[in-house]
């Protein structure tokens, strides 16, 4: 009997599914690459958040952004379908995108709540349309989603590209607008496409063995509400849970139990075709969490370390590209060497902590600019009647009436110091400005200080070495150029480097199985830890700061052990799954990373040093280990399933 023949090339509408998935994902990752910066930054116009708050902030959103897809797939099976829950999750995450480009509280939290909600309707169903394109024995699935997952990179890799210079150049706001735009672009290509589609949007299979909607409603995520709430208020009540994960943290694990024990309800009940395939996907679940739970810190503690730690110093950018080259502000000078040239001192101008505040929310009260205007060193430049170079534009400033801008210090949950510029709701800004002085004959933008920071800047510097000439900045890479860059250009460099290594270790007779590839994994990931940890030491966790190459070995690494698990695990999900489940077991993937990713959020509120990378070393290794057990059961379902 003759051999089926082997598809040639990949499924019609993949072209289409990568095209509307790298728009999502080039918003996305814009918003998540500067997500925390925003929330603390204290002089580019950000929040000013402290650091542990933000990370509370940036853990939260980032589990919901992934919880979210467990209802979303349940909704696209039972009434949507794929193709319906994926427009209507874009232009949720559109209108989250704008609202984020306004700069209030109420828009920031409405905008990540947006986000959350766009995200459960888009992502696992988007996943489940490419998994829907090939039958389950073909075996052009594994070469397709690695094909759908650089389609993923490559938007992040714009979105890194695009975020730097929209914020160097204006503010972050801006650069939130931006990634909204490019969802509507992603929903306006899922709309020329959508006939072609069809195929990926099969009707899901039915079962009368099946929960109904409304039972996963009253028995799962009525319960998850609940008991998050009663772990919230327990936690709260708990000293090691305060001191240590924060009961934001714990109500959101304890939320999970019912969700975690309705997958466990799942695989008992289901029949006896079914259930070693669920079963097996246990395993690729937990090692889906452990390894997010690493590779999101790139938004959390690796931002951190990108922006406090390293040597960020870009002489190197040619000066057309200038817009790519952030200026150092006073807090880079913290840790910086002795050699590092600093400011004028004459660029720094002392006021008070409420004025410093201020003006690194890039705010100004009327009577702040009115006591500027009362010395005659400074200027107060209307920026509406002026013309504002443009590499000074980010130091422009709204004004509003005295009354509308509130300035408090506050002690938050953790016991962090934490100083946020408020306006009044509804406020207008009576205009924008630019505080200048004449320095050399030259109009130079001026910096608010108080006389501490001006201290901390030139604290070390070395006598030797002159200050920079007014009106000039040290030129540093944005921090979301390495945390946001380096990784996805990594997996479009390497993932055919990887699939190559892999098609030709199968040519040769000694194949790896789907399983294997997710212990390799995961292996990988621990090395990339111990680089961490051995940067942060020769940094003296913190004190001095460290070659951005190590960024760049750490990122190269982490990439390769991204490229063995997680498309991998994407492709098991819907090998594995029951064709009347796999929008409902992606969900499970990605609720699993979303428990990571709370995780991980945790993590990035504390000091990104040697021990924390140690530790999270050895916990991953220990994933490893329980990998390699299950290695055998896992092998076994891929076999019965033909997958």
């Amino acid at each position: 009997m003759a051999e089926a023949a082997v598809p040639k090339g990949q499924p019609r509408g993949l072209k289409a599914l990568f095209m509307t998935e790298m728009w999502e994902r080039l918003g996305f990752y814009l918003m998540l690459g500067i997500l925390l910066l925003y929330i603390t930054d204290t002089e580019r116009g950000g929040l000013g958040f402290s650091t542990r708050r933000a990370a509370e902030i940036y853990g939260t959103y980032m589990a919901f952004v992934y919880f979210t897809p467990f209802i979303g797939g349940m909704i696209a099976d039972r009434f949507l379908g794929f193709r319906r829950a994926v427009f209507i999750g874009g232009l949720l995450m559109a209108a989250g995108y704008f609202s984020l480009g306004v700069r209030t509280l109420p828009t920031f939290y409405l905008g990540l709540t947006l986000l959350c909600l766009g995200n459960g309707f888009f992502k696992p169903n988007i996943s489940a349309m490419v998994g829907n394109l090939y039958a389950p024995d073909d075996p052009r699935r594994d070469a397709g989603f690695n094909i759908f997952y650089m389609g993923i990179n490559i938007g992040a890799s714009l979105s890194a590209l695009l975020s730097a210079p929209l914020r160097n150049l204006w503010s972050f706001n801006m650069a939130f607008s931006a990634a909204g735009v490019g969802l509507l672009i992603g929903v306006t290509v899922l709309l020329v496409n959508w006939k072609k589609l069809a195929a990926a949007d099969r009707p899901a299979e039915r079962s009368d063995d099946d929960i109904s909607f409304k039972q996963v409603v009253m028995t799962i995520l009525v319960p998850a509400f609940g008991c998050g709430v009663v772990g919230y208020f327990v936690g709260s009540r708990l000293g090691f849970v305060t001191s240590t994960i924060g009961p934001v943290t714990f109500a959101f694990l304890v939320g999970m139990l019912p969700v975690v024990a309705y997958f466990g309800l799942l695989v008992k009940r289901a029949t006896p075709e079914e259930k070693p395939g669920l079963a097996a996907l246990i395993p690729v679940y937990v090692a889906g969490g452990a390894f997010f739970m690493v590779l999101h810190l790139s938004g959390g503690l690796m931002t951190v370390f990108a922006e406090h730690n390293t040597d960020r110093r870009a002489e190197w950018i040619p000066q057309w590209a200038d817009f790519y080259a952030q200026k150092a502000m006073p807090s880079y000078y913290v840790n910086a060497g002795g050699d590092l040239p600093r400011p004028d001192e004459r660029v720094l101008v002392d006021v008070d902590p409420r004025g410093e505040a201020m003006f690194g929310a890039r705010m100004l009260s009327s009577d702040l600019v009115a006591t500027l205007k009362s010395r005659p060193d400074f200027e107060v430049l209307d920026a509406a009647q002026t013309d504002i170079p443009e590499d000074e534009n980010f130091l422009t400033c709204k004004v509003y009436a005295s009354d509308q801008v509130t300035v408090n210090t506050e002690t938050d949950a953790h016991g962090a110091a934490n100083t946020t510029v408020k306006v009044t709701d509804g406020s207008e800004p009576q205009g924008e400005a630019l505080v200048v002085r004449d320095l050399d004959g030259q109009r130079i933008p001026v910096l608010l200080v108080t006389p501490a920071t001006r201290q901390a800047v030139y604290a070390g510097r070395d006598p030797a070495v002159p200050t920079l000439a007014p009106g000039t900045y040290v030129r540093l890479v944005n921090a979301e150029m390495l945390t946001g860059l380096l990784n996805p250009v990594f997996v479009v460099l390497m993932t055919p480097v990887v699939v190559g290594f892999f098609g030709w270790l199968a040519m040769r007779g000694r194949p790896i199985t789907t399983a294997r590839k997710i212990f390799l994994g995961m292996l990988i990931t621990t090395l990339a830890l111990i680089v961490m940890a051995f940067c942060a030491y020769l940094g003296k966790n913190g004190a001095a700061k460290t070659s951005m190459l190590w960024m760049v070995i750490y990122y190269l690494i982490i990439t390769c052990g991204e490229l063995c698990l997680s498309p991998m695990g994407l492709s098991l999900v819907t090998k594995l799954s029951p064709k009347r489940l796999v929008g409902l077991m992606m969900g499970g993937w990605f609720l699993a990373t979303a428990i990571g990713n709370k995780l991980s959020g945790f993590i990035s509120g504390l000091e990104p040093g040697t021990t924390m990378f140690v530790i999270l070393a050895v916990a991953i290794l220990g994933v490893a280990g329980f990998i390699f057990a299950m290695l055998p059961r896992l092998d076994a379902a891929i076999k019965k399933y033909g997958a």
